[in-house]
Order: structure tokens, then sequence, then C-alpha cells
């Protein structure tokens, strides 16, 4: 039983068909597999009982054709299969030559390419016509459009017709910003335009800086402390600080086995001032650098106090505005610490650091607390228009002969955009 897939036959009874089954008749699956080829005079047609475009309903039903003998009034019943038979257009001649080079013919009968020596080649090689692929109507765009546009629906034929308009305007688009472009180099020059594009990417970068005053007479003025804590930020610091400042040596061993802070913060509480004010006021700048630098391990901040609850409302509050980014996931709105976001951490707990170690700080100390590449952390610290040179680490921590120095001073350097990924060497 065979059904067209472009609709109904006005001449049925003016058909014959040709049926075909696979040399391979000791295969407990291919020696199943049928082909079916028809021809009108207008297309040629070709159906199959395998492969993923078969009809589904072969293996959930079963379907028989009864022959009814008119002399006798009795009828015979046959097992039967339907097949979708799908138009041939040219150029698929190729696919079906490869399908028919491994099966053998099951019904005489007129097909217009049978005898000819160029289908009958070694199974799933291409014929010798001059093509370079098989061709399969589903997969061809070109053919597929003239399908839609001799049988489609009027949706179909609609949906045709709206995409060549857009890839007309596409066309034109495309045509009219070369143009436009080729008219800026002109005008402009390409020395120009690369000034330009090397100072918009410092713009970038700037916009995840702390606020920079390169006017400032003084170092500690360049990224005031009060951009970096506001006043009742710093006040409510006072508290959780508290404990830091207040250490005992046996604590300080128990939080140094314990690993309970980072590497730069474990370092500074042994140099802690044994002036109270200046004391109380580099425990509360460690206590914010080791929560901004725990926080920046995060990825999606499910909780909303992230960082505990002894961390003040405030703190936290600052930390989810100006640190993480929104991102829309399963429904529900959550905040996202993103690489960029990452990056101005990065560039916060620099700054902070300048202002507790009198405006020169350990570079790799950092990288390895917020487990950075040292590209990644040179790029930052030239961004802020430090001056990186190479020291000798304190004794005892990772790396310790050969690790970077940056140091604010004034007059600032010329500030430049990062390299980004450095280029491959080519390979002879």
């Amino acid at each position: 039983a065979v059904r067209f897939a472009n609709g109904r036959l006005r001449r049925p009874d003016s058909l014959r068909f040709t049926a075909y089954r696979n040399r391979d008749t000791a295969h407990p699956r291919k020696k199943h597999r049928r082909i079916l080829v028809s021809e009108t005079e207008r297309l040629s047609y070709v159906g199959h009982n395998f492969g993923s475009e078969v009809m589904k309903c072969n293996s959930l039903c079963r379907y028989f054709v009864g022959v009814l003998d008119k002399n006798s009034g009795q009828m015979e019943v046959y097992n039967a299969e339907i097949f979708n038979m799908q138009p041939l257009l040219s150029g698929g001649m190729c696919r079906v030559s490869q399908l028919l080079c491994c099966f053998v013919l099951l019904i005489p009968a007129l097909f217009p390419w049978h005898g000819r020596p160029w289908l009958w080649k070694e199974q799933w090689v291409l014929c010798s016509l001059g093509c370079t692929g098989y061709f399969n109507v589903r997969s061809s765009p070109l053919q597929m459009d003239l399908c839609i546009e001799a049988f489609g629906t009027s949706k179909q034929k609609r949906a045709l017709s709206s995409r060549r308009m857009n890839a007309v305007g596409n066309d034109i688009v495309s045509t009219a910003v070369t143009k436009a472009a080729a008219n800026v180099i002109d005008a402009k020059g390409v020395t120009a335009l690369m000034q330009d594009m090397a100072q918009d990417d410092v713009q970038n970068i700037s916009s995840f800086l702390p606020p920079c005053h390169k006017d400032a007479d003084r170092p500690e003025h360049v990224y005031r402390f009060e951009d970096i804590l506001s006043p009742a930020e710093y006040e409510a610091l006072r508290v959780p600080a508290a404990a830091l400042a207040s250490i005992t040596a046996e604590e300080m061993a128990k939080r140094v086995e314990e690993r309970s802070h980072c590497s730069f913060v474990l370092e500074e509480l042994k140099f802690l001032p044994t002036d109270e004010r200046s004391r109380d006021h580099k425990a509360r700048c460690l206590w914010f650098l080791d929560t901004l630098i725990k926080f920046s391990h995060l990825k999606v901040i499910k909780k909303k106090h992230p960082m505990g609850p002894e961390c003040p409302h405030i703190i936290s509050r600052k930390l989810m505005k100006n640190f993480t980014s929104l991102t829309y996931n399963d429904g529900s709105i959550q905040n996202l610490i993103s690489a960029s976001m990452k990056a101005k951490i990065t560039a916060y707990a620099i700054a902070l650091a300048l202002h507790i170690n009198n405006f020169q700080t350990d570079l790799t100390v950092l990288q390895n607390d917020m487990k950075l590449p040292e590209s990644r952390i040179l790029d930052i610290a030239k961004a802020l228009r430090l001056r990186v040179s190479k020291a000798k680490g304190v004794p005892g921590l990772e790396n310790d002969q050969n690790h970077k120095l940056g140091t604010l001073s004034l007059p600032l350097p010329v500030q430049k955009a990062p390299e980004g990924q450095r280029k491959r060497k080519k390979m002879n």
C-alpha cells in the first residue's frame, strides 16, 4: 500500500511500480528492507521502509490487503506495509543509485534508470556522471524550496516568501555597511581609527575600576578610601573586625593552621600596629578585603546573605549591588559573578591592598588568593596605572622567589588597554 506525500493522483491506474529487496537475506534486520519506485508523467517517486524518515505507523499497527476472487466469491488476505512515496527531483538519482546497489529486483516493471550500467556500482559509492555528492530532498535548501513552491501549504509558501525577502534585505544591509565602513576608513584613516578603538577599550576598562583621580597630588588621593568604603560601611565593620584587632598569638596560629583567612590577610595580621586607632583601621580593612576575596570565589548567589550572618547588612547589600550582575535562569532572576564582575572585585581588592600596605602590594599573593592567572591580574594592575616590578616574596609562600610587586606612585604612567590573549607563534 502506498501514499503520496504531495497529494492524490489523478490516474492511479497508469502507475507502474518496481519493488526491491536487500541482497543480504541472512541479516535479521536487512532482509526485511524494501524500496518501492514509481514514475508518473511529471515526477518519479521513491519510498522505503527503513531509515529515519520511515513512517511510524508500520511499527505500531498491522495492515492487510484483501484480494477478492469474483468467480468463487472468496477473499484472500495478505500482510501489507504502507510506503510513503516522496517526489524525486532532479539530482536525486545519485542517492537512489546508492540505495539500489545493495538491493535486488523483486517485481519487474518499467523503471527509467533500470539497466543503465552506472547505477550498478559497488555499495555506497557515487555515480560517475560529474556528481559531487548525493542529494536528499529534505537536506537541500534549494530543492526543498522547489517542493514548497509546488506542493507546500499556504503557511509554508508565506514563510518561504518572507525568508527570501529577508535574504534580500540582509544583502542590502551588508552592502550598505561595507560601503559606510569604506567611507569612514577613507575619511579618518586607519591610524585614527586604531586610536579611537584604543580609547574605547580604555573607557570600557575604566567602568570596572574604582574612580581614579589622576590629578591628585598624593598617592592616597588617586583612589580615595571613601570610594572603596563609604563612612557608613566603614562604621559597620567595627564589630566584625574587633576579633581581628584583638587576635592573640594562639588564635593567630590556629587560624593559620585552619586557613580561615586568605594568605594576604594572614600575613598582614602578623604586623598589626600597636596604636589602637591604627590597629582598628587596619583590622577593618583586612576583614573587608578577606570578605571581598571570598565573595569572588562564588559563582551564582542563591542565598540572601551569602557571606553569613556575621556580615553586616550594609556590606552584604554593597557586595550584591556593586559586584554581581543579574541573570534570568529557570524562571527566576539570579545574581551572578561573571568574569567582568570578578575583574571589578580584583580591581577594588588591589586598591584596598594599596591603602593597607602604603601603596605598594604583592600582586602574586593576591593572584593566588583570588585564583587568577598572572596575566589577568597584571592587566588589571596596569589598568589601575600601577608600576609592576619583580621582587622576592615572603619566605614560606608559594613561588616566593618570583613575585610581582605593584606600586602606585606619581606621576601616573600612561594608561593602556590590556593586550588580551597572546598570539600563538606560527609553527613551520
